[in-house]
């Protein structure tokens, strides 16, 4: 068996893992309120990206057409002071692919883009967020943990996205139902709680926008 049959056997109910970046449209199939696409990064890429100071690490948000996001990123490793060469050029474009095919799967002229560093408990408590649906990809650190859970309730399983492996998640406004699993549970998730853990999280989050003005 694969390792890939072997996550998708162990997985919460309603979580598509797909394999290919075309396939993210999954998250408009009945019954998924999550996708996953596995993927591992590269070594070296991830060695490098781990070894930056805490500081080197781009960070902003900005909202902006797909099409303006490497220029975007660029202009925040700049303002980080990020090391320039070949490994930032790797993390620029692939972010760009990632905005890319997140406006594509929903359908979004603009996205609302943020780039965090992460050391504290973000966003620790479960939860479905107030949008329509989010993209989150770890870059550095411990990944988007998720679980099926009861109303007023924490899941009594939790998962962890691996690092650079994007989530797309519905969100409370997806236009059906993003429930999944038994009657009356739904998908949460959250960021991990790494206080006093030593550890920095590098975490990209897009959402989709009809215009710019949709940012409150």
């Amino acid at each position: 068996m694969s390792a890939l049959r072997e996550i998708r056997s162990d997985l919460t109910p309603g979580v598509s893992v797909v394999e290919r970046p075309e396939d993210l449209g999954a998250l408009h199939a009945p019954g998924n309120a999550a996708v996953i696409w596995w993927r591992r990064p590269l070594p070296e890429g991830q060695a490098w990206l781990d070894g930056l100071d805490p500081a080197q690490l781009p960070r902003g948000r900005v909202i902006l057409r797909p099409d303006a996001v490497r220029a975007a990123v660029a202009a925040l490793c700049d303002g980080a002071g990020t090391p320039a060469g070949g490994e930032r050029a790797r993390l620029t474009d692939d972010i760009a692919a990632l905005a890319d095919m997140f406006a594509g799967v929903m359908e979004a002229p603009y996205l609302r883009l943020r780039l965090d560093v992460v050391t504290g408990n973000a966003c620790r408590r479960f939860h479905v967020d107030a949008i329509t649906a989010r993209l989150v990809c770890t870059y550095r650190g411990t990944g988007t943990q998720y679980g099926i859970a009861r109303e007023g309730q924490e899941p009594a399983r939790v998962f962890t996205t691996p690092t650079g492996a994007p989530i797309l998640l519905r969100g409370k406004l997806w236009p059906v139902s993003g429930e999944a699993g038994p009657s009356g549970a739904r998908l949460l998730h959250r960021s991990p709680p790494i206080e006093g853990s030593g550890e920095t999280r590098l975490v990209l989050v897009l959402d989709p926008l009809t215009e710019p003005e949709d940012d409150i």
